[in-house]
């Protein structure tokens, strides 16, 4: 008789983040991430994750109180009928948020399970073949002043990075000029050599966009991040057709029915689907597909960890984003995680995901009711 799932659970952790790190639309209290353990009968464990900023205990109480009774005694390599099933259950609760971000990390741990139980990696079980990725660092607030923003994007480059990414959106996106200082004194003081990719997080209407990428361009922009409102789909059109510089978006997109539109609506150049909310491995393999019919770039957002088997094993995936902001929470949960080396992650010759939960941190700062 094949093994079966014998049960599910779900516990948040975060830790404190330094005052100050705010974006143009929002500022960041905690950092923290939702961990999911899926046990079979023959003693495997797969693990997933989701974000933990808003909503966690919601997810958590999904997880546990709906999504575990119609899981347990399921085959748990039946991935895409789990997953088609657990959609059409919850269709009429939501179809993005925090009932996809449930979804997605269980997804994720059944995945993690599969490799477990073929003892082989995700990305060999999905036909792939890169050994390492690149990987772009980021952050870069538009709280730091000046001096913060150029230590922080010179530290990273002498760490390694052939890529960085900061924001623009200063004053709440309300000076323009300030934005286009920005850019300028990091790419001084990076150098040429050094790809710059730029992140409004929702912050502009499109016409302010174009005008602000139209003013950075000469500092070889690789990309423009979510410049207007992640569900202005005709202003990310609009920002397309006022410049030459890339777009990237899709970070707030759930499934493959948000990135199907945004394609259709051609509001897309680099698509940022985070397999962490838009549906998991499950999802992800139809996005990453859907994206290659286009012949559009593919870099998940975030979760890099999560998402490297993914990325060795999708050839149109240029690079994987390191939040550093995320950096310890990562490095608590789990143990001997994967790090960049200049600029580069090797993917782990390892069942699974390739990861080991730290089960003491977990245990010592999980939070419950």
């Amino acid at each position: 008789m094949p093994a079966t799932i014998a049960d599910i659970d779900a516990r948040l952790v975060s830790l404190p983040v330094a005052a100050g790190f705010a974006d143009a639309t929002r500022t960041v209290e905690t950092v923290g991430m939702l961990v999911v353990r899926v046990r079979t009968s023959d003693g495997l464990t797969g693990i997933g994750v989701t974000y933990h900023e808003v909503g966690g205990e919601a997810t958590r109480d999904l997880i546990e109180r709906t999504f575990r009774p119609r899981l347990v005694g399921r085959d748990p390599l039946e991935t895409e009928a789990i997953w088609q099933e657990l959609f059409h259950y919850l269709r009429g609760i939501g179809r993005k948020g925090l009932t996809f971000a449930a979804l997605s990390a269980v997804d994720t741990a059944l995945w993690d399970l599969k490799g477990k139980r073929f003892d082989v990696p995700i990305y060999r079980l999905i036909g792939g073949d890169r050994t390492e990725v690149p990987v772009y660092a980021s952050g870069g607030w538009t709280s730091y002043d000046d001096d913060a923003l150029i230590e922080e994007m010179t530290g990273m480059v002498a760490e390694g990075y052939g890529i960085v990414k900061f924001k623009v959106g200063v004053e709440g996106g309300r000076n323009i000029r300030r934005d286009v200082e920005r850019v300028r004194k990091v790419r001084e003081a990076v150098g040429p050599d050094i790809g710059i990719l730029v992140d409004a997080n929702n912050a502009f209407d499109a016409a302010t966009a174009v005008q602000l990428a139209n003013r950075i361009r000469e500092y070889d922009i690789l990309a423009f991040e979510e410049p207007v409102f992640a569900d202005d789909i005709p202003g990310l059109r609009r920002f397309q057709q006022g410049t030459d510089v890339p777009v990237a978006t899709g970070e707030h997109e759930y499934t493959r029915f948000g990135v199907r539109d945004l394609i259709l609506a051609e509001a897309a150049d680099i698509v940022q689907a985070d397999g962490a909310r838009a549906g998991g491995y499950t999802e992800m393999l139809k996005i990453a597909a859907l994206t290659q019919a286009w012949n559009l770039r593919f870099a998940p957002h975030a979760m890099e960890n999560i998402h490297l088997q993914l990325a060795a094993a999708t050839f149109n995936v240029p690079f994987l984003e390191r939040l550093k902001l995320f950096e310890p929470i990562t490095a608590h949960v789990f143990k001997d995680a994967p790090v960049p080396v200049g600029g580069m992650m090797h993917v782990p010759d390892l069942p699974g995901l390739g990861l080991e939960l730290n089960e003491d941190f977990i245990r010592e700062h999980e939070e419950r009711d």
